[in-house]
């Protein structure tokens, strides 16, 4: 029975032995459809996802894009990570082979006055376990699954900085407009403190009014000075995602001018494409190297075999090396077994442990992606909407301040109302940009979200 074990068919069947649990996907626990509602779009049935060529439609922008995923230190970490995983990977892969080496040798000694020579030549390998219970099988799975944990991981990193580069450039274009607001409303609130002192000084106005015109420039002044500092950040922010200085020809314009070169990707109907997002499939493969290694854990519970061979000649003259007196051969299998104490069980609690930690993470992660798609949708569903609504606020606050302006002059009606009109339409203003950032933040955010770069 012994000899038959240790026959070529013997160990390949007990070879095949894996005492790893089956992995089952963990079901998603979220809907199996996309939420629908007063908040949101109708929506077909067309392939969710967006490559990020489709997605951004304005060329300066494209080629700052390329230029942050050619320079990006971030994005080049990620892939260092993952060569270095594949590396770990081969490493293991290669315990599942045994390690061939050759040897020659060569003694001389002298005894008694005589001189005694020995040569051998031998191939073999040493010390190879036998992978009777999947030991090293399970620990290669694990190591592969981390491989393409990181990967993900990569992909995650590229879909994010895609994403935070556009965003970047969009916040840019809107802080450029309320800094050149800002200016142009502290240019007209001068021209009507000028106004009002002519007027006070004519004795047609008090001098509150000249204190309140006074409040208007200033307070622009003021924001034209924070605005001068947030466009220098948003500038900042996009040299470093992009790793290079940003030449000035390649500064957005208008956030408006945005909005029709941003594109809307479609999200589809079925919850399902959230498990091929990339931090999604990235927990999977690390719950699945942690299903791995409870195999492991549970194979050194067993024997390990190990055996050691070689295969060569020796002989005491060169001469007679390769005769076929000289031939030789060694066969050194050995098992090991722990009786008492060790680490093995403490092992295989801890990665029955870790399995059941990546489980919920895994959970979390599906969750998470269901939540961040939800609130791009509810968003992209209302905020045309929004946006025509502010449009129109502009609209009427300009022209309630072009003719309290012009009763002011008149004299009809005091400074507070002209004020007061003057500030609503700063205020809408500023909205109506702020509306135009979110909208087009909402388009690259719902392309992160799904997270299907083509």
């Amino acid at each position: 029975m012994t000899r038959a074990l240790f026959t070529a068919p013997g160990l390949l069947a007990l070879a095949a032995c894996n005492v790893a649990p089956a992995y089952v996907r963990p079901a998603a626990p979220v809907p199996p459809a996309l939420p629908t509602g007063e908040a949101y779009a109708p929506r077909t049935e067309a392939k969710a996802g967006l490559a990020w060529t489709e997605l951004v439609q304005d060329v300066k922008l494209r080629t700052i894009i390329e230029r942050a995923l050619a320079n990006n230190r971030d994005l080049r970490a990620a892939l260092a990570n993952v060569q270095a995983a594949r590396g770990l990977y081969r490493v293991q892969r290669s315990a599942r082979l045994p390690t061939i080496t050759a040897d020659a040798g060569a003694n001389f000694s002298r005894q008694n006055d005589q001189r005694q020579n020995s040569y051998s030549a031998d191939i073999g390998f040493s010390a190879f376990e036998i992978d009777l219970f999947g030991r090293v099988r399970n620990l290669t799975e694990s190591a592969l699954q981390t491989y393409l944990a990181t990967q993900e991981g990569a992909r995650a990193t590229r879909i994010s900085l895609i994403a935070e580069t556009a965003s970047a450039y969009a916040t840019l274009a809107a802080d450029q407009d309320l800094l050149a607001l800002s200016r142009q409303t502290q240019a007209s609130a001068e021209r009507t403190l000028a106004l009002t002192r002519s007027l006070n000084a004519a004795g047609l106005a008090g001098k509150l009014d000249v204190y309140q015109a006074e409040t208007t420039v200033e307070q622009a002044a003021s924001d034209v000075a924070a605005n001068v500092t947030q466009v220098a950040q948003d500038r900042n922010a996009i040299d470093l995602l992009v790793g290079a200085p940003v030449e000035d020809a390649l500064l957005p314009g208008p956030i408006d001018s945005l909005i029709p070169a941003i594109a809307r990707a479609p999200a589809g109907l079925s919850s399902a494409i959230l498990l091929q997002r990339p931090d999604v499939l990235r927990a999977e493969h690390q719950l699945m190297a942690a299903n791995a290694d409870i195999g492991a854990s549970r194979a050194a519970l067993f024997p390990t075999i190990s055996l050691t061979s070689a295969i060569g000649v020796a002989s005491s003259a060169l001469s007679a090396l390769f005769t076929g007196d000289a031939f030789a051969w060694s066969v050194s299998p050995s098992a090991r077994l722990p009786i008492f104490g060790g680490p093995n069980r403490g092992n295989l609690a801890y990665s029955e442990a870790q399995r059941d930690l990546y489980v919920a993470q895994y959970e979390k992660a599906v969750q998470t992606a269901f939540r961040e798609v939800a609130d791009t949708l509810a968003r992209d569903g209302t905020i045309d909407a929004q946006q025509a609504a502010q449009r129109r606020l502009v609209l009427a606050s300009e022209r309630a301040f072009t003719l309290a302006e012009q009763r002011y002059r008149s004299g009809i009606d005091n400074f507070l109302t002209a004020l007061s009109s003057q500030r609503a339409l700063y205020a809408a203003r500023q909205s109506a940009i702020a509306t135009d950032l979110a909208l087009v933040s909402n388009r690259i955010a719902l392309y992160r979200a799904i997270g299907a770069d083509q």
